[in-house]
């Protein structure tokens, strides 16, 4: 995705019209529209102003992905009630089936002491909570799957 794109489809996300972006930052429209097909570039004092006005970061509003931010969004605006409301592993076996299957395939306690080590481990070296060590086990397993090539 160009910048280009990426200026538009923030722009949209926030539901404001080149016009009203033009304006805030005190440039044309035009200047916006030539931006937003890639014709030329924002300066970074204007990057800047457009990711503030759009609410992201620099970082982001480069790759910036709609549908990404719209499924943070949606994250984000769910409760901790309604979370917990939530079968995760149901969720998610509709778009893998294997969450579905094997816990009569694996013998999980077999796992289990060894996970459960770990997290202990995290929670004594570091001094996380229950949760946080999960998060952090999870999202270093998570960095194995994409460093071995599979994320594909």
């Amino acid at each position: 995705m160009t910048l280009g794109n990426s200026l538009y489809n923030a722009r949209k996300a926030r539901g404001l019209s080149q016009e009203a972006v033009a304006e805030r930052l005190g440039v044309s429209r035009q200047t916006i529209s030539k931006w937003e097909l890639d014709e030329t570039l924002p300066d970074i004092c204007q990057a800047k102003k457009l990711s503030s006005l759009y609410q992201v970061t620099l970082d982001e509003l480069i790759d910036f992905d709609a549908e990404a931010n719209q499924i943070k969004d949606m994250i984000n605006a769910v409760s901790e009630e309604t979370q917990r409301k939530i079968d995760w592993t149901k969720l998610w076996a509709s778009k893998y089936p294997i969450l579905q299957s094997y816990q009569q395939e694996v013998d999980v306690n077999q796992y289990r002491a060894c996970l459960q080590e770990l997290l202990g481990r995290l929670r004594a070296a570091y001094g996380y909570g229950a949760e946080d060590a999960f998060l952090v086990l999870k999202d270093i397993l998570a960095q194995i799957w994409k460093q071995s090539g599979q994320d594909a």
